[in-house]
């Protein structure tokens, strides 16, 4: 009898350690400091290249249709430049990436659309690695720069792109601030992130709270705010027109975090290739995205998605 319980309890000493690594090795948000060292460490072991590719945002999917992770990853970037109405600026305009990770979206915009795209990212490693990925002659730079104290002129740029860089800001409105103020008048402002319901309206339960402090604690995230709330705090910038258009994209969005999972079945050499250490990391990961994904689908949280021009 007691040699039958032994899978077992093998099975929960397993699941307890692994519990263990993901509350101790938790990244929480002590400063921009925290979230440069987390994406410099999540760009160097490149396990979330290897699954993710070169986009490390949500992907969109199209209701009717099926489409593969990677390719809605695509997919989003285009829905997203079409909604905003970046597609009627004219090749060669100055676009401006806030929190441009390894540059997937940076490189869209500059061989697709035509544009002269300025990559920023606060990750050293995130940097070089755009860098290496980036093909001679087309027109993307990056550069290592705090979002919070962008280092250009008023009115550098013809838009201003930035997807899920937001959530990291421990402060919305100084980022609303920069952003805009490096928008030339009339200029695009195109941004998506993840935001929380309106906590004032609709007070978090017990349960929720639980969870969103997770959230906040494993992705280096200091706090999450409303789509409306944000929406506000552009509306009233001094270098805003002051009409702002929001949507919450939680339907298109949703899929892209069951499908972050599976994408580890489909690519198992993915993994593999990386060493032992790399499934322990994967695998660690997985308690967070099913939060995630467990959030958005309750409207815990939400993907908003904003437009307005300077």
């Amino acid at each position: 009898m007691f040699e039958l319980l032994i899978p077992f309890f093998l099975l929960v000493l397993f699941f307890f350690v692994l519990f263990l690594i993901w509350r101790i090795k938790a990244r929480k948000y002590i400063s921009s400091g925290t979230v440069a060292s987390a994406y410099d460490a999540w760009t160097q072991d490149k396990l979330l290249e290897r699954l993710w590719g070169e986009h490390i945002h949500l992907g969109f999917y199209p209701s009717e249709k099926n489409i593969d992770f990677r390719k809605a990853k695509v997919q989003f970037v285009h829905e997203l430049v079409k909604w905003s109405g970046l597609d009627k600026l004219p090749k060669g305009s100055r676009i401006l990436d806030v929190g441009c990770g390894i540059g997937g979206s940076s490189r869209i915009l500059a061989g697709h659309y035509g544009f002269n795209v300025t990559g920023i990212t606060i990750s050293p490693a995130q940097v070089k690695r755009a860098r290496e990925l980036t093909p001679n002659g087309l027109n993307c730079y990056f550069q290592v720069m705090d979002a919070l104290d962008l280092k250009f002129e008023d009115g550098s740029f013809d838009a201003v792109w930035s997807v899920e860089a937001g959530a990291h800001m421990n402060d919305k409105t100084r980022f609303a601030d920069e952003m805009l103020r490096t928008l030339r008048p009339g200029g695009y402002l195109a941004l998506a992130d993840w935001n929380s319901r309106d906590l004032v309206a609709y007070p978090a339960s017990f349960f929720e709270k639980l969870v969103l402090k997770q959230l906040l604690e494993q992705w280096v995230h200091p706090n999450f705010i409303s789509i409306n709330e944000f929406g506000n705090i552009l509306r009233n910038n001094k270098n805003s027109s002051g009409k702002v258009i929001s949507e919450n994209w939680n339907s298109y969005t949703n899929p892209s975090w069951y499908d972050s999972i599976i994408e580890g079945i489909r690519r198992p050499f993915a993994i593999l290739s990386l060493g032992p250490f790399a499934i322990v990391k994967s695998i660690r990961e997985i308690p967070t995205i099913l939060l995630m994904n467990w959030a958005f689908r309750k409207g815990l949280m939400e993907f908003g998605v904003y437009k307005c021009r300077g």
